[in-house]
C-alpha cells in the first residue's frame, strides 16, 4: 500500500500537460476555403517552370473544373474536400489535333491533376499537391 500512496502524491503534484511550459496544445489549424470560381494558370509542375505552353484551371462552385490543357479544353468534376483534400473524377477532353510537344505536356497535365490529392492557398498562389509532385498556379484574369 505504501507504494501506490507514494504514487498518487507524485501524480498529484506533478504539473499536467497544460499547465507545463510549452505542453500547450497547438491551436487547431484555420481551415482554408477554396476559391471557387477563380481562373488559374500554370506556372510549375514538378518543381519546373512551365514555359512555352499555357494551361488554366478553374473550379465553379457546381464542382465543375474547367480548363484549358496546352492544346484542348477540359472539364471534370472537382472535389475540394475537408482538411484540403482534392479529388478530381475522370476528365473529358476535346480532342484538337496539336503538335507532338504540347500534346506531350497536355497528357502530363492532365494526369497530374486527375492525381490531386490535397489542394493549398500558398502566397496567393493555388498549389495542387500531386501523385508525382505538384502543381502551382497562379491567379488569372
Amino acid at each position: 500500500m505504501l507504494v501506490s500512496d507514494a504514487l498518487a502524491q507524485r501524480r498529484q503534484q506533478m504539473p499536467s500537460r497544460s499547465e507545463q511550459p510549452g505542453g500547450e496544445a497547438p491551436p487547431p489549424r484555420q481551415e482554408k476555403n477554396f476559391p471557387f470560381d477563380a481562373s488559374w494558370t500554370i506556372r510549375q509542375m514538378n518543381g519546373k517552370p512551365v514555359t512555352g505552353y499555357r494551361a488554366t484551371l478553374k473550379v465553379d462552385s457546381n464542382l465543375r473544373g474547367t480548363g484549358f490543357g496546352g492544346c484542348n479544353t477540359f472539364s471534370a468534376s472537382a472535389y475540394p474536400l475537408r482538411q484540403q483534400a482534392f479529388a478530381v473524377g475522370p476528365i473529358a477532353v476535346t480532342k484538337m489535333a496539336c503538335d507532338k510537344g504540347a500534346s506531350d505536356f497536355e497528357r502530363s497535365y492532365l494526369m497530374a491533376l486527375r492525381t490531386a490529392r490535397q489542394w493549398d492557398l500558398v502566397e496567393g498562389r493555388l498549389v495542387l499537391k500531386t501523385g508525382s509532385g505538384e502543381i502551382r498556379f497562379d491567379r488569372g484574369i
